[in-house]
């Protein structure tokens, strides 16, 4: 008996953002086969890129993180070399300039620290982009949830009872034009019940 459509789906592309998965279908991954998921947890955006062989970066700061998508990389005939693994912040990774063609960093940025860690972060992403490169990023905002917090931007209390920091749209139309980066798609943020917003901002180089 055949698999269920949603199992095959699943095989091929594991638990990954759809947000993601929408810009694989657009094409956005056909010549950008040098990957890095910065903060990448358990791999969930990552069984297809590994099965189809791109070469893959991965980036956390927790070390069962790292090993965990080291175990997933071996049982899908994909390999991940050590020099390609990073235990620790985002604040400073081990690579050179320019040497990945896209960045995946889903769910991450919203855990910074403060306006600073959320800079450094995103400045240390943006200097591992080769030109032409594409910075996928889902994070938590205020945006749509302006009147329910008690600021826009910076650390504050979700309505669901999650604290992360936030920021607004200004923040990142400011931040892609002082890097002079260009929008890929309009900023697009999903509210989910009025319980927390989630937006994606997609750039390139």
């Amino acid at each position: 008996m055949r698999d269920s459509v949603s199992a095959e789906l699943r095989s091929t592309f594991g638990e990954i953002d759809i947000y993601l998965f929408d810009q694989l279908l657009r094409g956005r991954f056909d010549r950008r086969r040098r990957v890095l998921d910065a903060g990448c947890g358990g791999g969930r955006n990552l069984p297809f890129f590994l099965r189809q062989g791109f070469d893959v970066r991965i980036a956390d700061a927790d070390p069962a993180a790292i090993d965990a998508v080291r175990g997933l990389a071996t049982a899908l005939n994909g390999t991940i070399p050590s020099d390609h693994a990073h235990c620790g912040s985002l604040e400073s990774l081990p690579w050179a300039d320019g040497s990945v063609d896209a960045v995946i960093c889903s769910a991450v940025l919203h855990f910074a620290r403060d306006a600073r860690d959320f800079a450094a972060m995103l400045d240390e992403l943006w200097r591992l982009l080769a030109p032409d490169g594409l910075l996928f990023a889902r994070l938590a905002t205020s945006i749509g949830l302006e009147r329910q917090l008690s600021a826009t931007t910076g650390r504050v209390r979700l309505p669901d009872g999650s604290e992360r920091f936030v920021v607004d749209e200004r923040t990142l139309v400011d931040w892609t034009d002082a890097h002079r980066a260009t929008l890929l798609d309009p900023i697009k943020t999903t509210n989910v019940q009025n319980q927390r917003c989630m937006t994606t901002w997609v750039l390139t180089k």
